[in-house]
């Protein structure tokens, strides 16, 4: 266990509890606050951040998750005790994100073993995020971040082929990452310490696009007043990237495999050919072999390019790549933007994850970095995340952190069968049913996941 002090925030009009658990606590690496209502409580917890909140259940209103009262921080236990507990109001706290609840008065010997287990999670989300961090470091790749079967073969192909291509087909949708891609297939290729230079040929205007590409000569239309040397002259020696190929026009297209092939070009308006020594790297989200099948893509420059060509899998196919990547852009935007966020709570991380990310990689970076914009505290919470992504629709209770009463039930049927071996009939004295009960409880159990795997049946 480290050294670091676990803090608890103690919450009750009476002032004898917070005393009462300190000396239920005493040995263990924990420092003990005292509020004696909920405003107190709240200003202690911004002042303080404690990681475990025990709170009397009569400041709970029952309405919000309990969570949202402290700011919804992501490593926060909030046990409730009270005097009077039901089996109906015990079942609906732990739906609000209880951790545990505390008969009063309070016995020392469970608080000693709850204050125990608590400190043992924080102590394995410590070590979590450690873990977490030397995973980036693991699967970092020239900036990029994953490891994602699909992505790490991508990686693979990048180191084998980057001493060797000439001319290499980039495909994927739109925010995959295919620049970054190119910028490691340049980096790790012999011409690295030359240019990389970048293309977007949807932003070259259709009348000055084989100027733009290729350069012109003084005189070879209205407005060329002096030479100009294009991309191709300007990445003379180095790597040129072509954004969205698809988007050249025949001519151009026709041009620009002559060049693939000669290594040769000429300026708009010039006989005169330049020998040119330029590695090629296309990169389109379309489908070219579509478009080559109906006359809008040629078919000779769609081999030549395609001779290597690497396909990137968008990020709903790589979503255990999430984690990773939202921790990655977290310490990228908390260092731009000078602040010290050091997680995301749970239910931003729920919205994260049921996203469906139409927008890719760079949806999810543009997404963290607005977070971390608008964070205040030192955690990312859902309301810091956009409109779009909070008001997305979602089943109620599944994927937004709640549970039923059904849900809770069935969970806390599996702690106890736990604690005894499996045995159904002390599990239902434990509980207080009948055994006809206990089995009811888990045929409803597997029919769920029954229908859950088999939609159909």
């Amino acid at each position: 266990m480290s050294d670091a002090v676990y803090s608890v925030l103690v919450i009750d009009r009476d002032v004898g509890v917070a005393a009462d658990f300190e000396r239920a606590v005493l040995g263990l690496p924990v420092a003990v606050l005292g509020a004696g209502d909920r405003a107190e409580g709240i200003r202690f917890y911004s002042e303080f951040l404690p990681q475990m909140v025990l709170m009397d259940s009569e400041f709970d209103d029952g309405e919000v998750p309990l969570h949202d009262l402290f700011g919804e921080p992501s490593a926060l236990e909030v046990v409730l005790m009270t005097d009077r507990w039901t089996e109906t109001a015990a079942l609906a706290a732990v739906a609000r994100g209880a951790s545990d609840l505390l008969a009063k008065p309070l016995d020392p010997s469970k608080v000693r073993q709850l204050v125990s287990g608590l400190i043992a999670q924080a102590e394995t989300r410590r070590h979590t995020q450690e873990l977490d961090n030397e995973l980036l470091e693991v699967y970092q790749f020239q900036g990029m971040v994953s490891r994602s079967p699909r992505m790490l073969e991508v990686f693979s192909r990048v180191r084998r082929v980057a001493p060797f291509f000439q001319t290499l087909l980039l495909t994927g949708p739109t925010g995959t990452g295919k620049e970054l891609i190119a910028r490691a297939l340049h980096n790790l290729s012999p011409r690295s310490h030359e240019k990389f230079v970048v293309g977007n040929c949807s932003a070259l205007t259709e009348t000055l696009m084989e100027s733009q590409l290729f350069g012109h000569v003084k005189g070879a239309f209205t407005g060329a007043i002096h030479d100009q040397a294009g991309l191709f002259e300007y990445a003379d020696h180095g790597t040129l990237f072509l954004d969205e190929i698809g988007e050249l026009s025949l001519a151009a297209q026709a041009k620009l495999l002559r060049i693939l092939q000669s290594q040769e070009l000429q300026r708009v308006g010039s006989p005169a050919t330049r020998t040119i020594d330029v590695h090629v790297i296309a990169a389109t989200n379309r489908d070219v072999r579509e478009l080559a099948s109906k006359g809008k893509f040629r078919e000779d420059l769609f081999y030549r390019l395609s001779m290597i060509e690497i396909q990137l899998p968008p990020l709903a196919d790589r979503k255990e790549d999430l984690p990773l990547l939202q921790r990655h852009f977290l310490q990228y935007f908390s260092t731009k933007y000078g602040k010290e966020l050091n997680g995301i709570s749970r239910r931003a991380q729920i919205l994260l994850t049921r996203h469906s990310w139409p927008g890719n990689v760079r949806e999810l970076e543009n997404v963290i970095g607005n977070a971390c914009m608008m964070a205040q505290g030192k955690v990312v919470c859902d309301m810091d995340l956009p409109e779009a992504i909070r008001l997305q629709t979602a089943s109620p209770h599944r994927d937004t952190g709640f549970m039923t009463f059904e849900e809770v039930r069935s969970r806390h049927l599996e702690y106890v069968l736990k604690l005894v071996d499996g045995n159904k009939a002390r599990a239902a004295e434990v509980l207080g049913v009948s055994r006809a009960t206990i089995y009811g409880m888990l045929a409803r159990r597997i029919r769920q996941v029954v229908q859950r795997d088999n939609p159909s049946t």
